[in-house]
């Protein structure tokens, strides 16, 4: 049987989202699409329902449970308000939206924000491809001399020469946005903020983002709780 864990008390945030949401996903520790989801929450204060499947039990419910929810068959799921919110990162711009926070003010820095959404959405998928491919051993080394080298040089490059992204730590400067949890997730899965953010070394700008992040009072809060799973 799946886990389910109440996180956070109901706020003036669950008022304005209309209930607490409850994420579906994987006992995947604290990595994946379904992380990101959850770190929106947790800053936001947003009390969430935590349902984890275990990997052998995601076979068959994904089959038979997961394909009633969402014909495509892929998680996260979030239920809220009777309907079964699917794709993250579209379920980040909607909270975003209805929180009328965390994605910019204007049409250009909304573009900005959804650009570099894109770019990290273009490097989770060859991430995925090389790391659950059943001769990673070979496939996930060459990810990382290639593509994963190609996206931190080339968002190394955007978050240097940017005009928004120069005014501060984020990627809209001193505003945190959703993509800036959808960046540090992608970083984190790749094992690249552990020991203190050492495999960004040569990468100041992306560094400087993942620190922001995890000083943010209510990340660093979750990070040190137990609800963090690694």
């Amino acid at each position: 049987m799946p886990t389910t864990q109440r996180a956070l008390r109901p706020s003036a945030g669950n008022e304005t989202l209309g209930g607490v949401p409850e994420i579906l996903y994987f006992d995947f520790q604290s990595r994946g699409r379904g992380q990101a989801v959850r770190l929106f929450l947790e800053d936001a204060q947003i009390a969430y329902d935590d349902t984890r499947y275990s990997f052998q039990e995601y076979p068959e419910w994904k089959e038979t449970g997961l394909v009633e929810l969402n014909p495509i068959k892929t998680i996260p799921i979030v239920k809220l308000n009777e309907k079964n919110l699917t794709q993250s990162y579209a379920i980040l711009r909607y909270f975003a939206k209805l929180l009328k926070s965390y994605d910019g003010k204007t049409p250009e820095e909304q573009y900005w924000v959804d650009a570099v959404c894109d770019i990290v959405s273009d490097w989770r998928t060859l991430f995925l491809q090389a790391f659950l491919n059943p001769d990673q051993q070979e496939t996930y080394p060459k990810h990382k001399d290639g593509d994963r080298k190609r996206f931190l040089e080339g968002l190394q490059a955007h978050l240097t020469s940017n005009d928004f992204s120069k005014a501060g730590p984020f990627i809209l400067g001193q505003a945190f946005t959703y993509a800036d949890i959808v960046l540090y997730q992608i970083a984190h899965d790749e094992n690249l903020t552990q020991e203190g953010g050492k495999g960004l070394q040569q990468y100041h700008r992306l560094k400087q983002l993942v620190n922001a992040v995890e000083e943010r009072p209510n990340i660093k809060t979750f990070l040190a709780s137990d609800r963090y799973r690694g």
